[in-house]
């Protein structure tokens, strides 16, 4: 009967241990993203098996990318997120304004294990994608060989959509003008540059259906409002792989971008917040975003990871690579708060 009671005690007192250390292990972790099928990819490549590998709960807010919203959450003092998907431009300001917080990269990953220009200070990179053209092969005829053909409006005529911001339209516009792409920042970079750029916007501003949603492209083609548009390359693929629609990819002159994830101060989970970077910094967990939507990975060891049908998809593919520009974080972190003015003020015209 001893025996019996001090094994039971033991028991219960087994079990009250392993309460208390799952207790201690379990949390919740919140990210914000930018949504639609990028979000849902997210989701399924990282969100849902961290969440069941680290036994915590995985919460999932949306938003459109602008910075003056976790600004603003910073400025109040209410954070109700750990971690925030944004864009390179958008960690260089949030970085200089304090927002965001200065990573330790100890806890993440050697910073020589990314590509150049995604491991920032505060921003790590998560994937690669282009900004692409993309059409409807049961409206356009004729395949439109660059993403420049947006601005020929007699072989294509049409209504177009682009993205509602001044980032990748003035280094299109200015391509288009006859800039070479290895001087399009250092144009770009004078008042007459702008200026010309703006200029070039202005010959189809007329025809152009803005978009600010990642979603938005594959909508408007769909419902035939739109004859083409730039748009990221997953989000269009996806549309071909999952909805059967008839679009396709223009990959000439693509503008080649990361996505990155960053923590905003004040983020009430830090150590979480960490183990998830860590863990998306593995090349074998890096390399799953592949399967969901065709975004390369950020770590260089992940290659050999991708599944081989999903790589000639991937903006980094050698063929898709042929005439490119890279996006010029640095310069969009200096001229960014200035063209959003001017880029604000010439749609307002």
């Amino acid at each position: 009967m001893r025996r019996l009671r001090l094994s039971l005690a033991l028991a219960l007192a087994g079990a009250a241990l392993c309460h208390q250390v799952q207790a201690a292990t379990a949390g919740e972790l919140t990210i914000m993203a930018t949504g639609g099928a990028w979000q849902a990819a997210l989701r399924q490549a990282w969100f849902e098996p961290f969440a069941k590998k680290a036994g915590i709960t995985f919460n999932e807010q949306e938003y459109t990318g602008e910075l003056g919203k976790i600004k603003a959450m910073v400025e109040t003092g209410d954070v109700p997120i750990d971690l925030v998907t944004v864009e390179t431009s958008t960690v260089l300001q949030g970085c200089d304004t304090g927002v965001l917080i200065r990573l330790d990269y100890a806890r993440i990953a050697d910073r020589s294990r990314f590509l150049p220009g995604t491991a920032l200070d505060c921003g790590v990179g998560i994937d690669v994608y282009g900004d692409v053209l993309a059409y409807d092969s049961s409206v356009l005829k004729q395949a439109p060989a660059s993403v420049l053909d947006i601005f020929d409006t007699q072989k294509f005529p049409g209504k177009r959509a682009m993205r509602k911001a001044p980032a990748q339209n003035l280094e299109w516009a200015l391509m288009a003008d006859g800039v070479p792409i290895d001087q399009v920042y250092e144009v770009l970079a004078t008042p007459e540059g702008v200026d010309r750029a703006f200029k070039k916007l202005d010959t189809i501003k007329k025809d152009i259906v803005w978009w600010d949603a990642g979603a938005q492209p594959a909508q408007l083609l769909a419902s035939k409002e739109v004859v083409m548009t730039t748009a990221w390359n997953g989000r269009i693929q996806s549309a071909i792989d999952q909805d059967k629609r008839p679009f396709a990819l223009v990959w000439n002159d693509q503008i080649v971008e990361f996505d990155m994830v960053a923590i905003p101060k004040g983020a009430k989970n830090l150590d979480l917040a960490y183990q998830y970077l860590n863990y998306v910094a593995q090349p074998e967990v890096s390399a799953q975003l592949g399967r969901f939507i065709p975004y390369g990975p950020v770590i260089k060891d992940a290659t050999p990871f991708i599944p081989k049908e999903v790589l000639p998809k991937l903006p980094t593919a050698p063929e898709n690579m042929q005439r490119h520009l890279v996006a010029n974080v640095e310069f969009w972190g200096d001229h960014g708060e200035d063209l959003v003015k001017r880029f604000n003020a010439w749609l307002a015209q």
